[in-house]
């Protein structure tokens, strides 16, 4: 019975996150990145995100109010291209479920996702990616650089973030699912195009509506370290 209800409340978020919204939404995805990267002290390491190969950000990620532990929101995956500069167009993505914690409160969350290893995108990339089980993955450091890593830190696949009324942490994402969004991506690219195609090939054109965001990623991270 309980799967049954997760199941319509997950149905009912995905009609409040309308195809309609993928515009939005890159752009409010750009702008948690600006805001997160403008507080270097309190934000995602530099280092850290020159290091990274993908990165995944959902905007206002929703606490269920109706079941304990339910959770639901749609974002944007960008890669670096094969040469190291510059980043793929954006795919877009769903995140589900997941033991999030939410430790500094609040119904609606940004979360940021740091993929450590290129050698893991097709993976991320696939119909269903569990973290914790697909990649390990751990709560990132925050702070100017990366000196605070502890050991699981360093030896994660994904480092992951959260941010609610204006605090930002690092955040266990255990168990949280990503999948395709594949509404969005007819939406913003036209047609059926597979997150793999657009992240991996790194020759998809970005839509319009991504501009913002592309920017942001080139500004605060054009090269990888």
């Amino acid at each position: 019975m309980k799967v049954r209800y997760l199941a319509v409340l997950l149905a009912g978020a995905g009609a409040v996150y309308g195809a309609n919204d993928a515009p939005s939404r890159l752009n409010a995805s750009a702008d948690v990145l600006t805001e997160i990267m403008d507080s270097p002290d309190k934000g995602i390491p530099q280092d850290l995100l020159e290091k990274s190969a993908c990165v995944i950000i959902v905007p206002g990620l929703k606490k269920g109010a109706f079941i304990v532990g339910a959770k639901y929101g749609k974002g944007f995956i960008a890669c670096r291209k094969s040469s190291g500069v510059g980043w793929s167009a954006p795919a877009a993505v769903r995140v589900e479920g997941g033991s999030f914690g939410f430790q500094i409160g609040g119904s609606e969350t940004d979360v940021v996702m740091l993929l450590m290893n290129r050698g893991g995108v097709k993976k991320l990339l696939s119909s269903k990616f569990t973290l914790g089980a697909d990649a390990s993955a751990a709560a990132g450091p925050v702070g100017r650089d990366s000196s605070a890593e502890t050991d699981a830190q360093l030896h994660a696949e994904i480092l992951t973030y959260s941010r609610s009324r204006g605090l930002f942490a690092g955040v266990s994402l255990q168990g949280a699912t990503l999948r395709p969004d594949e509404d969005w991506n007819v939406e913003l690219y036209g047609k059926g195009v597979p997150n793999d195609d657009i992240v991996l090939s790194g020759t998809a054109k970005p839509p319009a509506a991504a501009s913002k965001l592309m920017a942001v990623l080139n500004k605060f991270s054009g090269r990888r370290g």
